[in-house]
């Protein structure tokens, strides 16, 4: 990269919002640089946040458009949140090359019988897709790794016990004021597995 670091996004996936975490290279040695929340829906519009969770609530003549508008909310605000952050990293000397994804669950919502587990699981594809494709539509390359598995993923990527990874993303922390929860830790881990 000629001298310039590497810079990776990690985001982790929540039902209307997300964690994102950008980190530097090299993957030898990473250093967090910005932890931010972006928004995946509109606060205006509190069911998008829970989009399938209203049209379980909507009557059965409606719930297809209420579907259709929910879900339209959602990829717009998440296009513009994904601009955004992507130009104020641009402007701060911070051009993004990858962006990884930390999802709760790949499963397919056709498979629960559960409704309202069905909605959940919905609504974790929509907010999924919905990343992917505006990162996508930038011309970056975007992965997806599942949270339960991150640890051991990137222990096979980076070549480093899965222990010592929790340790060093833990002091990647100290770097950020705030707290630095579990959401913050996978998107770094996530993040820095770009980096190699």
């Amino acid at each position: 990269m000629s001298g310039r670091a590497a810079h990776a996004l990690g985001v982790r996936v929540k039902s209307g919002w997300a964690t994102a975490v950008l980190v530097a290279g090299p993957a030898r040695a990473p250093r967090v640089v910005d932890r931010r929340t972006i928004e995946l829906s509109d606060p205006a519009v509190p069911a998008s946040r829970q989009p399938y969770h209203a049209v379980m609530d909507a009557r059965a003549g409606v719930a297809k458009q209420v579907e259709r508008r929910l879900c339209r909310i959602v990829e717009q605000v998440t296009r513009q949140s994904v601009a955004r952050l992507l130009a104020d990293y641009r402007a701060g000397g911070h051009a993004v090359r990858r962006v990884a994804l930390v999802v709760g669950s790949q499963i397919d919502p056709a498979k629960i019988a559960n409704d309202h587990i069905r909605a959940h699981a919905l609504e974790g594809r929509l907010f999924r897709t919905a990343l992917d494709r505006a990162v996508r539509s930038r011309r970056l390359p975007c992965s997806t790794v599942v949270e339960r598995a991150v640890y051991a993923a990137a222990a096979a990527t980076l070549k480093r016990p899965a222990a010592r990874l929790k340790r060093a993303v833990t002091d990647l922390g100290r770097a950020v004021a705030g707290p630095w929860r579990a959401d913050e830790k996978t998107a770094t881990l996530a993040a820095w597995m770009t980096l190699s």
